[in-house]
């Protein structure tokens, strides 16, 4: 849902640097009416670099926390780094940051990514023993434009994956959520996850897509939190080892589309799409489900909603 929040965006030479700050919402279970829903808050820096005409780097670091109803002036400071401050207030809030690139091929091609990294042990890492709090997620992907000389012919293929427990915290209103939604990723955390997509302008009025996405998740059951939950607080954790993607009851979902547009007149669009998803887990035969979803529609300038989740 909408929030409310100020950008600034600052351009300097080949630098560029963005301050996000935001009023979002905690997790509301209940509907009380007419009461004011307590606020929670989020501060994000991200600099830019383009250090050649065709790559650009990023270095990006966000902050997620709670106050009694009023922002944390501190955090208000537009200099990187914000866990500097985080530790000199001597808050328990939530801290993430990461890094990202964009790198053009040619005139066709395009590769992208970013690796986010909430917490982290090399020692750990290099134990091989599944830590909890290693916390971190890859996104990896490639666009190939006008693919095979094919004029508006464009592919698009990616890889996500996340591990259990990241962007949750050990208290509730700083996990990286808002309004009972997840910030980051639409199924949370505890995941690994590819997906493609075909594009296609046969013609100036008509636009074609077909998109497959493939994910295998461990959801939480029996009460047991094994990360894949971003609304559950870390502590509530049965263990504090081996946890791996997935973790707890294995989920598979595939879910393809195919979607078809026709432009009428200018920004006047008649609709179709069908959308396929199949949820299957095996020990757990219950969160298995199967959803078809055909629509017809017509569109006055606006954007398309998608249901990838």
């Amino acid at each position: 849902t909408n929030y409310l929040f100020l950008k600034i965006d600052t351009r300097i030479w080949k630098f560029n640097y963005t301050n996000l700050f935001m009023e979002i919402f905690p997790q509301n279970r209940s509907n009380p009416g007419s009461v004011l829903l307590p606020k929670k808050y989020a501060a994000l820096h991200r600099l830019g670099i383009n250090a050649t005409r065709w790559l650009n780097i990023g270095l990006f670091e966000s902050i997620v926390f709670g106050r009694a109803n009023r922002f944390e002036f501190s955090y208000l400071n537009p200099v990187i780094f914000l866990r500097s401050i985080e530790q000199q207030n001597g808050s328990p809030d939530n801290a993430m940051l990461g890094l990202d690139f964009k790198a053009n091929i040619g005139h066709q091609a395009q590769l992208y990514g970013q690796f986010l990294l909430d917490e982290f042990s090399l020692k750990e890492m290099r134990s091989g023993r599944g830590w909890w709090a290693n916390k971190f997620g890859v996104q990896l992907g490639a666009k190939y434009i006008d693919a095979f000389q094919v004029k508006n012919f464009d592919l698009q293929g990616e890889l996500n994956i996340v591990r259990p427990f990241t962007y949750t915290h050990n208290t509730a209103i700083a996990n990286y959520t808002h309004y009972n939604q997840a910030l980051a990723h639409p199924v949370g955390a505890g995941f690994a996850e590819v997906l493609g997509v075909i594009r296609y302008q046969p013609h100036p009025k008509w636009t074609t897509e077909v998109k497959a996405i493939y994910y295998t998740q461990g959801v939480n059951t029996a009460g047991r939190n094994f990360g894949s939950n971003i609304f559950l607080i870390s502590d509530s954790r049965p263990f504090d080892y081996g946890y791996r993607i997935p973790s707890g009851t294995r989920s598979n979902t595939i879910n393809t589309s195919m979607f078809a547009s026709y432009e009428v007149k200018e920004n006047l669009f008649l609709d179709g799409s069908l959308l396929v998803r199949k949820v299957s887990a095996v020990e757990r035969p219950d969160l298995s489900s199967n959803t078809t979803m055909f629509t017809v529609g017509v569109r006055v300038n606006m954007f398309r909603r998608e249901y990838d989740y």
